[in-house]
């Protein structure tokens, strides 16, 4: 096995708690960008194709939305429970467990890539057209997820195995490397979608090769001498299996929330299709597109802030934790009040940057305000859950990801539509108030039960 470093690399102990979240949070917020660019990008161009009536083509590609988000969910399963342990391990002197957690995860998730490339691409037809696909959009649909299933290894290790370059303290690096593969993306899709005119296939094809360029330059570090903790392909080929007893139920929390944003996706697509049709789905498949870039800063913040919070947890420097969750809370709730502002005053501008369908577009306009009119909300959801999974609290973040998703939206989504004829604006509607019931609910059980009842001091 290859050695393991001793170095001050990723040593979350010393220093102010808001510069090591910021030094963190920044590259990852752009490195998350980069992810989101790769959608994005194509969705941008799609809704800008000629001779596209009513955003058909955008519109199909958003029905692969749901199924892209499951892949997510995988792969949120096994880098979202393996991270903060690695962290804690690391927090704790145990450098040992780290690297078999990171080995671990890494073997994981080559075999998740495999299991949804074959699963979805059997099963896309019927998975499709239960998502609300009309005969008009199937084609675009199916073509396009045909094209980025080939891809998906790529994504589940590359995106996957891009945080444990981070917890080692290499975020900038880690944000270098998908921003490669997105200014790859960025190239190529105007050269596949129009040049070639490939149309939706040139959409995902650029996103395949940029996505297998980031997978690349993530693997190489982790298998190379910089690594804190370096890797051999002899480690991956012997993984402790027995650490998924600690890595699953950790990792469940970030499954169901990548998962239940997969079972909205599809509530509300399927729903769509009855009340508004294609052009709400259109319209939706914008929204989720400016939800996406608006979410990425407070992402960031939170997912700079879990390897700080998780390794002064492992090492009991209890008031260096608060500090973190206090950080988070304070710059989360200051940006999307700025957001929910921002897109409530200018909805025409967000919805014109996905497309220049004027019906589109001007129907667009208060779906979009009744959507986000909760935004400001989100952010108690997000330090809530973030909290939870710093501390490995896995039981509280699954709890709270099912509750906003699955037993608020979800339900919501179907009866709404159905009351005093809200019809399509019901679907929307469902959004704001989960964002309002469900972070309430999770920030203050973290608050009272968990932020209050740690010690003070660290204990000697």
């Amino acid at each position: 096995m290859s050695e393991i470093k001793r170095s001050e690399k990723g040593n979350f102990s010393e220093g102010r708690i808001s510069t090591l979240i910021l030094s963190q949070a920044i590259p990852l917020t752009l490195a998350q960008l980069v992810q989101v660019v790769y959608n994005i990008v194509d969705r941008v161009y799609l809704g800008h194709m000629p001779g596209e009536t009513e955003g058909i083509a955008l519109t199909g590609v958003g029905l692969t939305f749901p199924i892209i988000s499951l892949i997510a969910a995988f792969i949120n399963l096994f880098a979202t429970g393996g991270s903060p342990l690695c962290a804690m391990a690391r927090g704790s002197g145990d450098n040992i467990r780290a690297k078999d957690i990171e080995v671990t995860v890494l073997f994981m998730q080559f075999l998740t890539g495999l299991f949804c490339t074959i699963i979805f691409y059997v099963s896309r037809k019927p998975l499709l057209y239960l998502l609300g696909a009309s005969d008009n959009t199937y084609g675009y649909a199916s073509l396009y997820l045909s094209v980025y299933l080939t891809g998906t290894v790529f994504v589940t290790m590359g995106t996957g195995m891009n945080a444990f370059i981070n917890l080692q303290g290499y975020a900038n690096r880690a944000m270098l490397y998908m921003i490669t593969g997105a200014l790859i993306n960025i190239i190529l899709d105007p050269v596949f979608i129009f040049s070639f005119k490939l149309g939706v296939a040139g959409a995902a094809l650029a996103s395949v090769i940029s996505q297998a360029l980031s997978c690349f330059l993530v693997l190489k570090f982790l298998f190379g001498k910089r690594a804190v903790i370096s890797i051999s392909l002899k480690d991956v080929l012997h993984p402790k299996l027995i650490l998924l007893k600690n890595i699953i139920p950790l990792g469940l929390a970030g499954f169901f929330m990548s998962s239940t944003n997969c079972a909205v996706q599809a509530v509300c697509n399927a729903t769509l299709s009855i009340y508004g049709g294609d052009l709400y789905i259109g319209i939706m498949t914008i929204i989720n597109s400016v939800r996406e870039m608006i979410s990425l800063p407070i992402n960031g913040i939170t997912a700079g802030s879990q390897p700080v919070i998780s390794y002064n947890y492992g090492a009991k420097i209890y008031p260096r934790v608060k500090k973190g969750i206090r950080f988070m809370a304070a710059t989360g709730i200051g940006y999307t009040a700025l957001m929910w502002a921002l897109i409530l005053l200018f909805p025409h501008f967000f919805l014109s940057v996905f497309s220049s369908e004027e019906k589109l577009v001007l129907s667009g306009r208060i779906p979009m305000m009744i959507y986000f009119s909760g935004f400001i909300f989100m952010a108690l959801q997000f330090v809530g859950q973030a909290s939870f999974v710093a501390l490995g609290k896995a039981r509280h973040s699954i709890f709270f990801s099912l509750l906003r998703k699955i037993i608020i939206v979800v339900p919501l989504t179907i009866i709404l539509p159905r009351i005093n004829g809200l019809g399509v604006f019901g679907v929307f509607l469902a959004e704001p108030i989960s964002n309002l019931t469900g972070g309430l609910a999770s920030f203050l059980t973290m608050y009272i039960g968990t932020y209050r009842k740690m010690p003070s001091d660290k204990p000697a």
